[in-house]
């Protein structure tokens, strides 16, 4: 579990965050949304330890993330995975290449361990067999599959994931989606989203943050969406006239 405590974050006079206090939970797919400019992307980057909060605290389980040496800094890390935006996949390197980069980093594992543990991550991602494949060789949606797998292959505590189905079509997505869910539940890591996919929001939304100018306007999981009567929400949620009429059918039932 990640827990923040208070936590601001200014830039010059600009103030981004203004005091989020909230929880992260193991085993479940936690969800931040909100406008472009709500602070989404800088909360993301606190919990990851890329900013430094003003002031509050982040807690990882019982450690006190913002106030570690080196050594338990980069211990804390190693327990980390990301999958950015973009895959940031380096182009130079094959999918075996790119996938076992962070055991040859962190890890004193031999080429064949280090072989064993690629080869179970490409099969976690359904994608067997593409080793020796190089990044543009590969659809965008291989490439987020790829990066999935190069995030769990030091079998990470906590995975962060910023806007995983950017750019995908909808069918991809979904699978996008469905494994960042099982691997989440399988191995219980605290698995935190930042997304703009409403899709996202009401499959696998465990719990769901809504941040606007920078504080937690509403909380909730995917099953309370619709039904909530937070106008916040609403306007963010039903910007949509599609969507204003799918939740006034649901609630019809």
């Amino acid at each position: 579990m990640i827990r923040t405590e208070n936590v601001f974050k200014s830039f010059g006079e600009a103030e981004i965050l203004k005091g989020i206090s909230t929880e992260f939970y193991s085993g479940k797919t936690n969800l931040i949304i909100g406008r472009s400019g709500a602070g989404k992307t800088v909360l993301l980057k606190l919990l990851v330890g890329l900013l430094t909060p003003t002031s509050g605290n982040i807690w990882y389980n019982d450690v006190d993330f913002c106030n570690l040496n080196k050594r338990d800094l980069r211990a804390i890390r190693m327990k980390v995975g990301m999958l950015f935006q973009a895959s940031a996949l380096f182009d130079s390197m094959t999918v075996e290449e790119n996938i076992r980069f962070p055991l040859d980093m962190f890890t004193n594992m031999t080429k064949k361990e280090k072989l064993d543990r690629v080869n179970y991550c490409l099969e976690r991602v359904s994608l067997e067999g593409v080793n020796s494949k190089f990044p543009s060789e590969t659809s965008g949606g291989m490439q987020k599959r790829v990066g999935i797998a190069r995030a769990i292959v030091l079998d990470p505590e906590y995975l962060f994931c910023d806007e995983p189905n950017s750019g995908l079509d909808p069918k991809t997505s979904i699978v996008i989606d469905e494994l960042i869910r099982s691997i989440t539940e399988e191995k219980q890591i605290t698995t935190v989203i930042n997304t703009h996919d409403m899709n996202s929001v009401m499959e696998i939304g465990d719990n769901i943050i809504l941040l606007h100018q920078g504080e937690v306007a509403w909380r909730g999981n995917k099953t309370e969406v619709l039904e909530s009567e937070n106008q916040i929400l609403r306007n963010f949620i039903f910007a949509s006239p599609f969507l204003q009429r799918l939740r006034d059918t649901a609630l019809e039932k």
